[in-house]
């Protein structure tokens, strides 16, 4: 006998979360999503979606087992969502799984998970990387930390997600260190590849023939070659948003100084979309800090 497929609600459909409710439609999954922007309630509409007014209607609507993602920008809007006037928790039993796919810093990670706990909700921390294109397809990284009974559970709905998962640890809060680790080190490339071909451009290269090289030589990294032969052609329609590694780049530092760490680029990168974010960039794709050092305009620190 074939089981049900998961319920699942979606609260922020952007560009990952939208992504990642059309990934499951396509899975024949009922999806639930609740998004406050009328243009993404019409994208999960049209992928097959219903859609719920707050995020404990969209609880509302889950089966026993079903599970809740949250994909949304922040901590704080996380919280919001889970235990805000309208929030999910209200809604939530213990059948039920709260799957947290914002980075975030892993101290608010732990303490949404603990607040869950006390209700009874298993929580699944689950940050992700790769971009709406792998989200889409289902090849994009997830960084799972919870009890291991919890994610054999929910195989299906991982599986379904990502083919890339990686189990860190059964300590809730692990899967967002290591999104932060990787997210400084992708901050990092981006910034260390704008410059590059800022510099080639200064000294009378071309910017395309010189990524060509850079692409089949020791200097090539994913993050570089995505967003900068977009930068290149002039499209920094936001695919992600400055002001998101500006925020990954600054939890990771912060979370540096917490374990009294202090390496000598992260705190830098961290200031250059600091700086593309002052500049007026913030809304623009990262690969906008091509146009910052273009400029001249980033300063060491």
């Amino acid at each position: 006998m074939t089981s049900r497929p998961a319920s699942v609600a979606m609260v922020g459909a952007g560009n990952m979360g939208g992504a990642m409710v059309a990934r499951l439609c396509d899975g024949g999954m009922p999806v639930v999503v609740c998004d406050i922007d009328p243009g993404r309630q019409r994208q999960a509409l049209a992928a097959g979606a219903t859609l719920a007014r707050t995020p404990a209607e969209a609880a509302s609507a889950l089966r026993d087992g079903g599970v809740l993602i949250v994909c949304v920008v922040d901590a704080a809007q996380t919280r919001d969502v889970l235990f805000g006037n309208q929030g999910a928790v209200a809604q939530l039993r213990r059948e039920h799984t709260v799957m947290l796919c914002p980075t975030i810093a892993p101290q608010d990670t732990e303490a949404l998970a603990a607040d869950l706990a006390g209700q009874g909700v298993g929580c699944i921390d689950a940050p992700m990387s790769g971009g709406p294109a792998r989200a889409r397809d289902g090849s994009m990284s997830l960084m799972l930390a919870g009890s291991a009974s919890l994610l054999a559970r929910h195989e299906a709905l991982l599986a379904r997600l990502s083919s890339r998962r990686f189990v860190i640890s059964e300590r809730v809060g692990d899967g967002a260190r290591t999104k932060l680790v990787n997210n400084l080190l992708a901050g990092i490339n981006l910034v260390g590849a704008a410059e590059v071909i800022a510099l080639a451009e200064r000294l009378g290269l071309d910017a395309g023939a010189t990524l060509d090289v850079i692409e089949q030589s020791s200097g090539q990294s994913w993050i570089g070659s995505d967003r900068l032969r977009r930068a290149i052609a002039g499209d920094f329609e936001p695919r992600a948003h400055v002001t998101l590694l500006e925020k990954d780049t600054r939890l990771a530092v912060e979370a540096a100084t917490v374990a009294g760490f202090e390496g000598p680029l992260g705190a830098r990168a961290a200031a250059v979309f600091a700086q593309a974010h002052a500049a007026g960039l913030a809304d623009l794709d990262d690969g906008a800090l091509l146009t910052l050092l273009r400029a001249g305009r980033s300063q060491s620190h």
